[in-house]
């Protein structure tokens, strides 16, 4: 506690604290996570960081607070900021068609029926624009998704697997969307899509831009597609919760990571590794409107039409989502452009607010930045699935729960 305090910031610290005891009591010390880093931010100020247990349970070495962690999914909001940059500069518009930019993707058409190679295909009801990729409307889909003949075709083309960004993209063009663009939502490689389209409208390398645009002027040092060979030794293992055992089994080593070298495709939906302190940065721009230290990437009037649900026909993912797999909890909530948006707190059943807006990563990570409360998380840790504990849940619970003024 801060000098004594125990209310700093409109947050009673001694309740927060009990976060970090849950965390270390619940999942840490019961061998569930190896270890877990916690960050919140009220009012722009840190009041509660946490870093707790292992990076490497085979090696018992120690979590430090410069781990570098695999953040997939969360690579995603990053993305969309990415384009939405290029869009304030009147290089695209939200509403263009993709086809602007990705000429084979004119004419795309929906699936009715057949397998690979004999697909039953109709015409699109309307063309896919940028819309539709921000918020998971495409009609695209992933091969983690298993309830269509679409996705078995997106594991046997092995798309975003051992392609480059041309090639993944090219792929795309030779297979139906599963809806008609605008007509559900599809957790899906659409923010992938959204960082050919990056490079692409830039004119330099995707990974470039991140670099220069995003992570050089906000100061995140240590987030890109790889770990260098210097930092290797900050790589955390990632582990995955075996179905069959309930138990936590090694998926990647930190010493034999895909993530040590410079991929072939640098993946704008799940590519990302970074670090508490890097994250923590790109989310207080977002706390700060799109500003942080006096370095603007976006508008406030931009980060807002981001963060308003755009599912058509403002529905939230109960009504809109076709999709088996997503980091999102579906009740209340809709999808804006590159975050998911708590529209209805209530129909959370947890503490939150409306307007709130969020997401994760695959190993469990997770994010959310509340503007009204002036409040935000950031939580890393490293287990797959994502759905294997309801930690983020319980953290949005606990620390609501510190809070003794709210907006």
């Amino acid at each position: 506690m801060a000098d004594g305090q125990t209310t700093v910031h409109g947050v009673d610290l001694a309740r927060m604290d009990r976060v970090r005891d849950f965390l270390d009591r619940t999942y840490v010390q019961p061998g569930l996570l190896a270890g877990c880093q916690l960050a919140v931010l009220r009012r722009s100020q840190v009041v509660h960081a946490s870093t707790l247990g292992l990076a490497d349970e085979a090696r018992g070495r120690p979590l430090q607070d410069d781990a570098i962690f695999r953040i997939y999914s969360m690579t995603k909001p990053i993305t969309s900021i990415a384009f939405m940059m290029l869009v304030e500069e009147g290089l695209v518009g939200v509403d263009d068609p993709v086809h602007r930019f990705i000429p084979s993707w004119r004419g795309q058409e929906v699936y009715e029926g057949g397998e690979l190679g004999s697909f039953k295909t109709a015409k699109t009801k309307s063309p896919m624009r940028m819309a539709d990729l921000l918020r998971h409307t495409s009609g695209l889909t992933y091969d983690l998704q298993v309830s269509n003949p679409v996705d078995e075709a997106y594991r046997q083309l092995k798309i975003l697997r051992d392609q480059t960004l041309d090639e993944f993209v090219e792929s795309l063009a030779t297979l139906p969307l599963i809806f008609s663009p605008g007509e559900a939502w599809n957790y899906s490689v659409s923010t992938d899509v959204l960082g050919y389209l990056v490079g692409k409208i830039s004119g330099m390398p995707f990974e470039t831009f991140l670099e220069e645009r995003i992570f050089k002027p906000l100061g995140m040092v240590d987030t890109g597609f790889f770990v260098p060979p210097e930092k290797a030794h900050r790589l955390a293992a990632c582990y995955r919760l075996d179905a069959a055992t309930g138990k936590r089994v090694l998926q990647d080593g930190p010493e034999t990571s895909p993530f040590l070298k410079a991929p072939k495709l640098c993946s704008g939906g799940g590519g990302l590794v970074s670090t508490m302190a890097d994250y923590l940065r790109f989310t207080r721009m977002l706390l700060g409107r799109g500003e942080l230290d006096g370095v603007r990437l976006i508008g406030p009037k931009t980060l807002d039409l981001m963060t308003v649900n755009h599912i058509p026909g403002d529905r939230d993912l109960t009504e809109a989502s076709v999709s088996l797999f997503s980091e999102a909890a579906y009740s209340g909530v809709g999808f804006g452009l590159g975050f998911a948006v708590t529209e209805h707190a209530s129909k959370t059943l947890i503490p939150g607010t409306d307007g709130e807006f969020f997401w994760g990563g695959m190993a469990s990570t997770a994010f959310f930045v509340d503007p009204k409360e002036d409040l935000a998380m950031v939580f890393l840790t490293q287990i797959i699935p994502s759905n294997s504990y309801p930690i983020r849940r319980q953290l949005r619970t606990l620390i609501y729960s510190a809070l003794t003024e709210t907006a």
